[in-house]
């Protein structure tokens, strides 16, 4: 399945992609894809569900809807830093010896295609293409052997980033990553089964037809199971939180000189088989 959320009325909806141009109205199911619908076996649920109503549910055209976050705004949002070793490297440092966790505050989430908002004041806001997680059920002390087991699905997300505000003060990242619209996610979420080999996922953006990150998981440093075993002895993740699992080389701050987003800038990126991100760039006032 994959699951989405699309306005209605104004309101986040519950969708499913039924495929590249159908949604299913999900409404009738009587829930949003949140902690406690993942909490309390929804993807199951969900599944009998649709088996008896995909028939009869309406349906609208993704091209004719505003798209949510895949989503519900999760508990918390943890990010893995220069877990791809050429990224690591245009940054001058080493590949780290254990994963590099940051926290992104929520208030980021976004939709795939809402605008990036430039922070005011910011100069050196960036660019992430990333694959992100989502936990299904309650996790700790999780043995890398059974971590997949806890994952929902996966999706696209864009860790935006101002680099001056993560890097050249004191104190931690979370600071230059939680800029509201610093978390754009989806278009949908695809469960484990749409995604039969998440360690081997081509993921790429685009800067104004320009591509800059071109990649693939296999070249993830720490493995998405190490990743679930690692973040779960620190802390419980709870149905519906996210993980997201580093940006391969290609970032502005990277390039020499540094290239960073500017107002007008549109950024297209992508995931095989989960879908094509779009952010137009405007500056807040």
């Amino acid at each position: 399945m994959k699951l989405t959320r699309f306005l209605k009325n104004g309101s986040p909806t519950p969708g499913l992609f039924l495929d590249a141009e159908t949604i299913l109205d999900a409404s009738g199911f009587g829930e949003d894809w949140n902690e406690a619908f993942f909490g309390h076996d929804g993807l199951t649920r969900l599944r009998v569900w649709l088996g008896e109503q995909e028939d009869t549910a309406p349906k609208v055209k993704a091209s004719e809807v505003t798209l949510a976050p895949a989503i519900a705004r999760p508990s918390k949002i943890i990010c893995i830093g220069l877990n791809y070793a050429a990224h690591a490297a245009e940054g001058g440092l080493e590949p780290p010896a254990e994963p590099v966790l940051f926290s992104k505050a929520t208030s980021a989430w976004s939709g795939p295609y809402d605008n990036l908002v430039i922070p005011k004041d910011s100069v050196k806001t960036d660019w992430e293409v990333e694959l992100a997680f989502v936990i299904g059920k309650h996790a700790k002390y999780v043995k890398e052997s059974d971590a997949l087991d806890y994952i929902a699905g996966f999706a696209v997300h864009n860790d935006y980033s101002e680099r001056e505000w993560q890097l050249e003060g004191t104190g931690q990242w979370v600071k230059g990553k939680s800029a509201d619209t610093f978390a754009p996610f989806g278009p949908f979420l695809a469960t484990t089964d749409e995604v039969p080999d998440p360690g081997n996922l081509q993921l790429w953006l685009e800067r104004n037809g320009e591509t800059l990150q071109d990649s693939n998981t296999s070249d993830l440093i720490f493995p998405i199971p190490h990743l679930v075993a690692y973040v779960s002895k620190f802390m419980s993740l709870l149905p519906g939180d996210v993980i997201s699992t580093g940006t391969p080389a290609g970032v502005g701050i990277g390039f020499d000189p540094p290239r960073f987003v500017e107002e007008g800038d549109v950024f297209e990126l992508g995931i095989d088989g989960l879908g094509v991100q779009r952010q137009v760039a405007t500056r807040e006032l």
